[in-house]
């Protein structure tokens, strides 16, 4: 069984996972608004080739992205301030 610690630690997590995601959607989408720009601006990182490991008879390939704009920060400090409040 679960301690209440450890399912505030899941929550808090689906919290900043849903924030980033939704804030991140929202920005691609305001980014052709000519006077939401800005909320599209971000940087991306992580492997820009994936890794590709050929074991013959197993392929197996690797690759991690992550893209953060404006509007994504602005959902996560929004999700961990709605979490604070509950």
């Amino acid at each position: 069984m679960a301690t209440k610690s450890g399912r505030n630690f899941w929550l808090l997590l689906l919290f900043i996972f849903s924030g980033l995601v939704i804030g991140g959607l929202l920005g691609e989408l305001a980014g052709h608004i000519d006077f939401l720009w800005w909320l599209k601006e971000g940087q991306s990182f992580g492997l820009t080739e994936p890794i590709v490991l050929d074991l013959s008879v197993l392929q197996l390939t690797f690759g991690f992205t992550i893209k953060l704009n404006v509007a994504s920060i602005i959902g996560l400090l929004t999700a961990v301030l709605i979490y604070r409040k509950i």
